[in-house]
């Protein structure tokens, strides 16, 4: 055992004397000893009921014959983080996560890890702590958030506040209409309830073969979810016995796997962030030349909020993950051979499973699109690439040119968007709010949401060096590489350039020829970054473009 390392020998005697002090038998010294990484807090509606889904962990853990020890790694809620100076350390966060349970695993000598995220950053970083420490290791989050219908007999989440706020802003709606958004659209525990970033990551370490069936869909508030806890404990347990380890699961084939279930459920752009730096922590090879690939052979079967109005609750009742995979599977788009963590091949798994409704999973042979959620687009504004969620564009904006509206700040765009200064037909371009230049690459959701509030995301489109949260719909490119800061072509869009949109195609340009852009770059100076200081400081300086998952060097 790992542990051994710490408990094995005459040497060993201070160390047991410490453990011992934390409470531990000599028959539990003689065990495994299984590190329940928790995210839990009492701020992050995603994470407010981990404790029980710990405590039914443990329970497993237990049962199976290993000694549960917790402990626990930070959580930012993005939505609370929205639109302040709190998003510049969401992103980075990621970071510190991995880097934390390396430092609590590697110093405790664990030997086999069961993880317990729930929201957006939580859920990669611990991916990629796992794939770094490769011990046996297995995943459940704390659920989804219930979706609840509102009085126009619509179902709410967290994007209808945001929302919410654009139509009162222009006077669409009422203070008291506003009010009642904010008291009823996420009433309780869980990921926020759409096909957001949280769900998204959590729906893929399912499909990625990291975490059991059900891991994705199951709300927090089901007993199922319990369960589902309790089953976990017991199969780390059987992991560890059969050394099947975190890097023996995240492998090339599962990570295709799992991109083709990104764009057959219409996952969030911040998927494609994500997936890359897990890759780079587990050595797998992965650009965004991959993402078109597999969307271009993977249709896309579900219209999850925002890009519809099907929740993650309607997902789970239509069969979850599991049913999609097997949708997918009718036409060979999944390699059923890999190992998960049920011990069994992707193929096993998917004995049996199903699509229950319809309306929510589309059938195989009849998808929303041929194509999937998410595409990569490349040109003279991106280089080296942007995303944009294709699934929740309008088909009227799928091709576009509009004239730039340049804003050197997502402050700056709000104040332009809520004092009517946009217009259909415009191209809002927000730049300097990349991995570096913001830094930490903030989530547009407050722009994107007055946007659509005011009724205008048919009409404009917003490309930016930023990123958007999953929530978001519309036009919304983000991830433009390279960011403005390190002097990528975005940095020198003037007011009233024309930006062209075509994502059937996968282009974005701005339509300037490169002899006055390569002007430009000789006349206009870069916008400084002002001190920082603390972490973010640190952060700016070694994190790579979002191309490359915005990973720190």
């Amino acid at each position: 055992m790992n542990s051994n390392q710490v408990k094995d020998g005459v040497a060993r005697a201070p160390h047991r004397s410490l453990l011992k002090a934390a409470g531990m038998t000599d028959s539990q010294l003689k065990k495994p000893l299984v590190g329940i990484v928790n995210s839990f807090n009492e701020i992050v509606p995603g994470h407010i009921h981990l404790q029980t889904i710990s405590r039914a962990v443990k329970d497993g853990v237990l049962a199976a014959g290993g000694v549960p020890v917790e402990f626990n790694t930070i959580a930012i809620c993005d939505g609370i983080a929205m639109g302040h100076e709190g998003m510049k350390y969401s992103l980075a966060s990621r970071e510190l996560i991995a880097d934390t349970i390396e430092c609590m695993v590697r110093a405790h000598c664990f030997d086999a890890l069961v993880f317990i995220p729930n929201c957006d950053k939580i859920v990669p970083g611990m991916l990629m702590a796992a794939a770094r420490l490769n011990l046996p290791s297995i995943f459940v989050s704390g659920g989804p958030m219930l979706s609840l219908t509102g009085r126009d007999g619509r179902p709410m989440d967290l994007n209808s506040v945001f929302e919410a706020v654009g139509s009162y802003q222009v006077g669409k709606m009422t203070e008291e209409q506003l009010q009642y958004y904010e008291d009823n659209a996420c009433p309780g525990c869980g990921s926020c309830s759409g096909m957001f970033t949280a769900n998204s990551m959590n729906c893929l370490c399912e499909a990625v073969g990291i975490a059991l069936p059900g891991n994705g869909s199951i709300p927090a508030v089901y007993a199922a979810r319990t369960r589902l806890a309790k089953q976990t404990g017991e199969k780390i347990m059987e992991l560890l016995e059969k050394n099947i380890r975190a890097r023996d699961i995240l492998n090339e084939k599962s990570f295709r796997n799992a991109l083709c279930v990104d764009m057959a459920l219409g996952c969030s752009t911040n998927t494609v962030l994500h997936l890359a730096a897990v890759a780079h922590e587990a050595g797998i090879p992965f650009n965004l030349d991959m993402v078109n690939e597999v969307s271009e052979s993977t249709p896309n079967l579900c219209k999850l909020a925002p890009a519809g109005e099907h929740h993650l609750q309607d997902l789970y009742a239509a069969g979850g993950v599991r049913a999609v995979m097997a949708e997918l599977n009718k036409k060979g788009l999944l390699d059923t051979s890999v190992i998960t963590a049920t011990g069994r091949t992707l193929g096993e798994n998917l004995e049996g499973a199903r699509v229950l409704d319809h309306s929510v999973i589309r059938p195989i042979d009849s998808p929303y699109s041929e194509t999937g959620g998410l595409a990569v687009l490349f040109g003279s504004l991106a280089p080296k690439g942007a995303v944009v969620k294709r699934s929740a564009v309008a088909e009227d904006m799928l091709v576009h040119q509009g004239p730039a509206r340049v804003f050197d700040s997502e402050e700056e765009a709000i104040t332009a968007i809520f004092g009517g200064k946009i217009v259909p037909g415009d191209v809002v371009v927000i730049r300097y709010e990349g991995p570096a230049g913001g830094p930490g690459m903030r989530e547009m959701l407050s722009p994107t949401s007055a946007i659509a509030g005011m009724g205008l995301d048919k009409v404009v489109a917003l490309v930016t060096d930023g990123r958007f949260s999953g929530a978001t719909r519309g036009a919304a490119i983000g991830h433009i590489s390279p960011e403005a800061a390190l002097g990528g072509n975005i940095a020198y869009v003037r007011e009233g350039d024309i930006i062209s949109i075509n994502i059937p195609e996968h282009r974005l340009d701005v339509l300037v020829d490169e002899a006055e852009l390569e002007r430009r770059r000789r006349e206009m100076a870069l916008k400084p970054v002002q001190g920082i200081g603390g972490y973010l400081e640190r952060y700016r300086r070694s994190v790579l473009s979002a191309d490359q998952g915005a990973v720190v060097k």
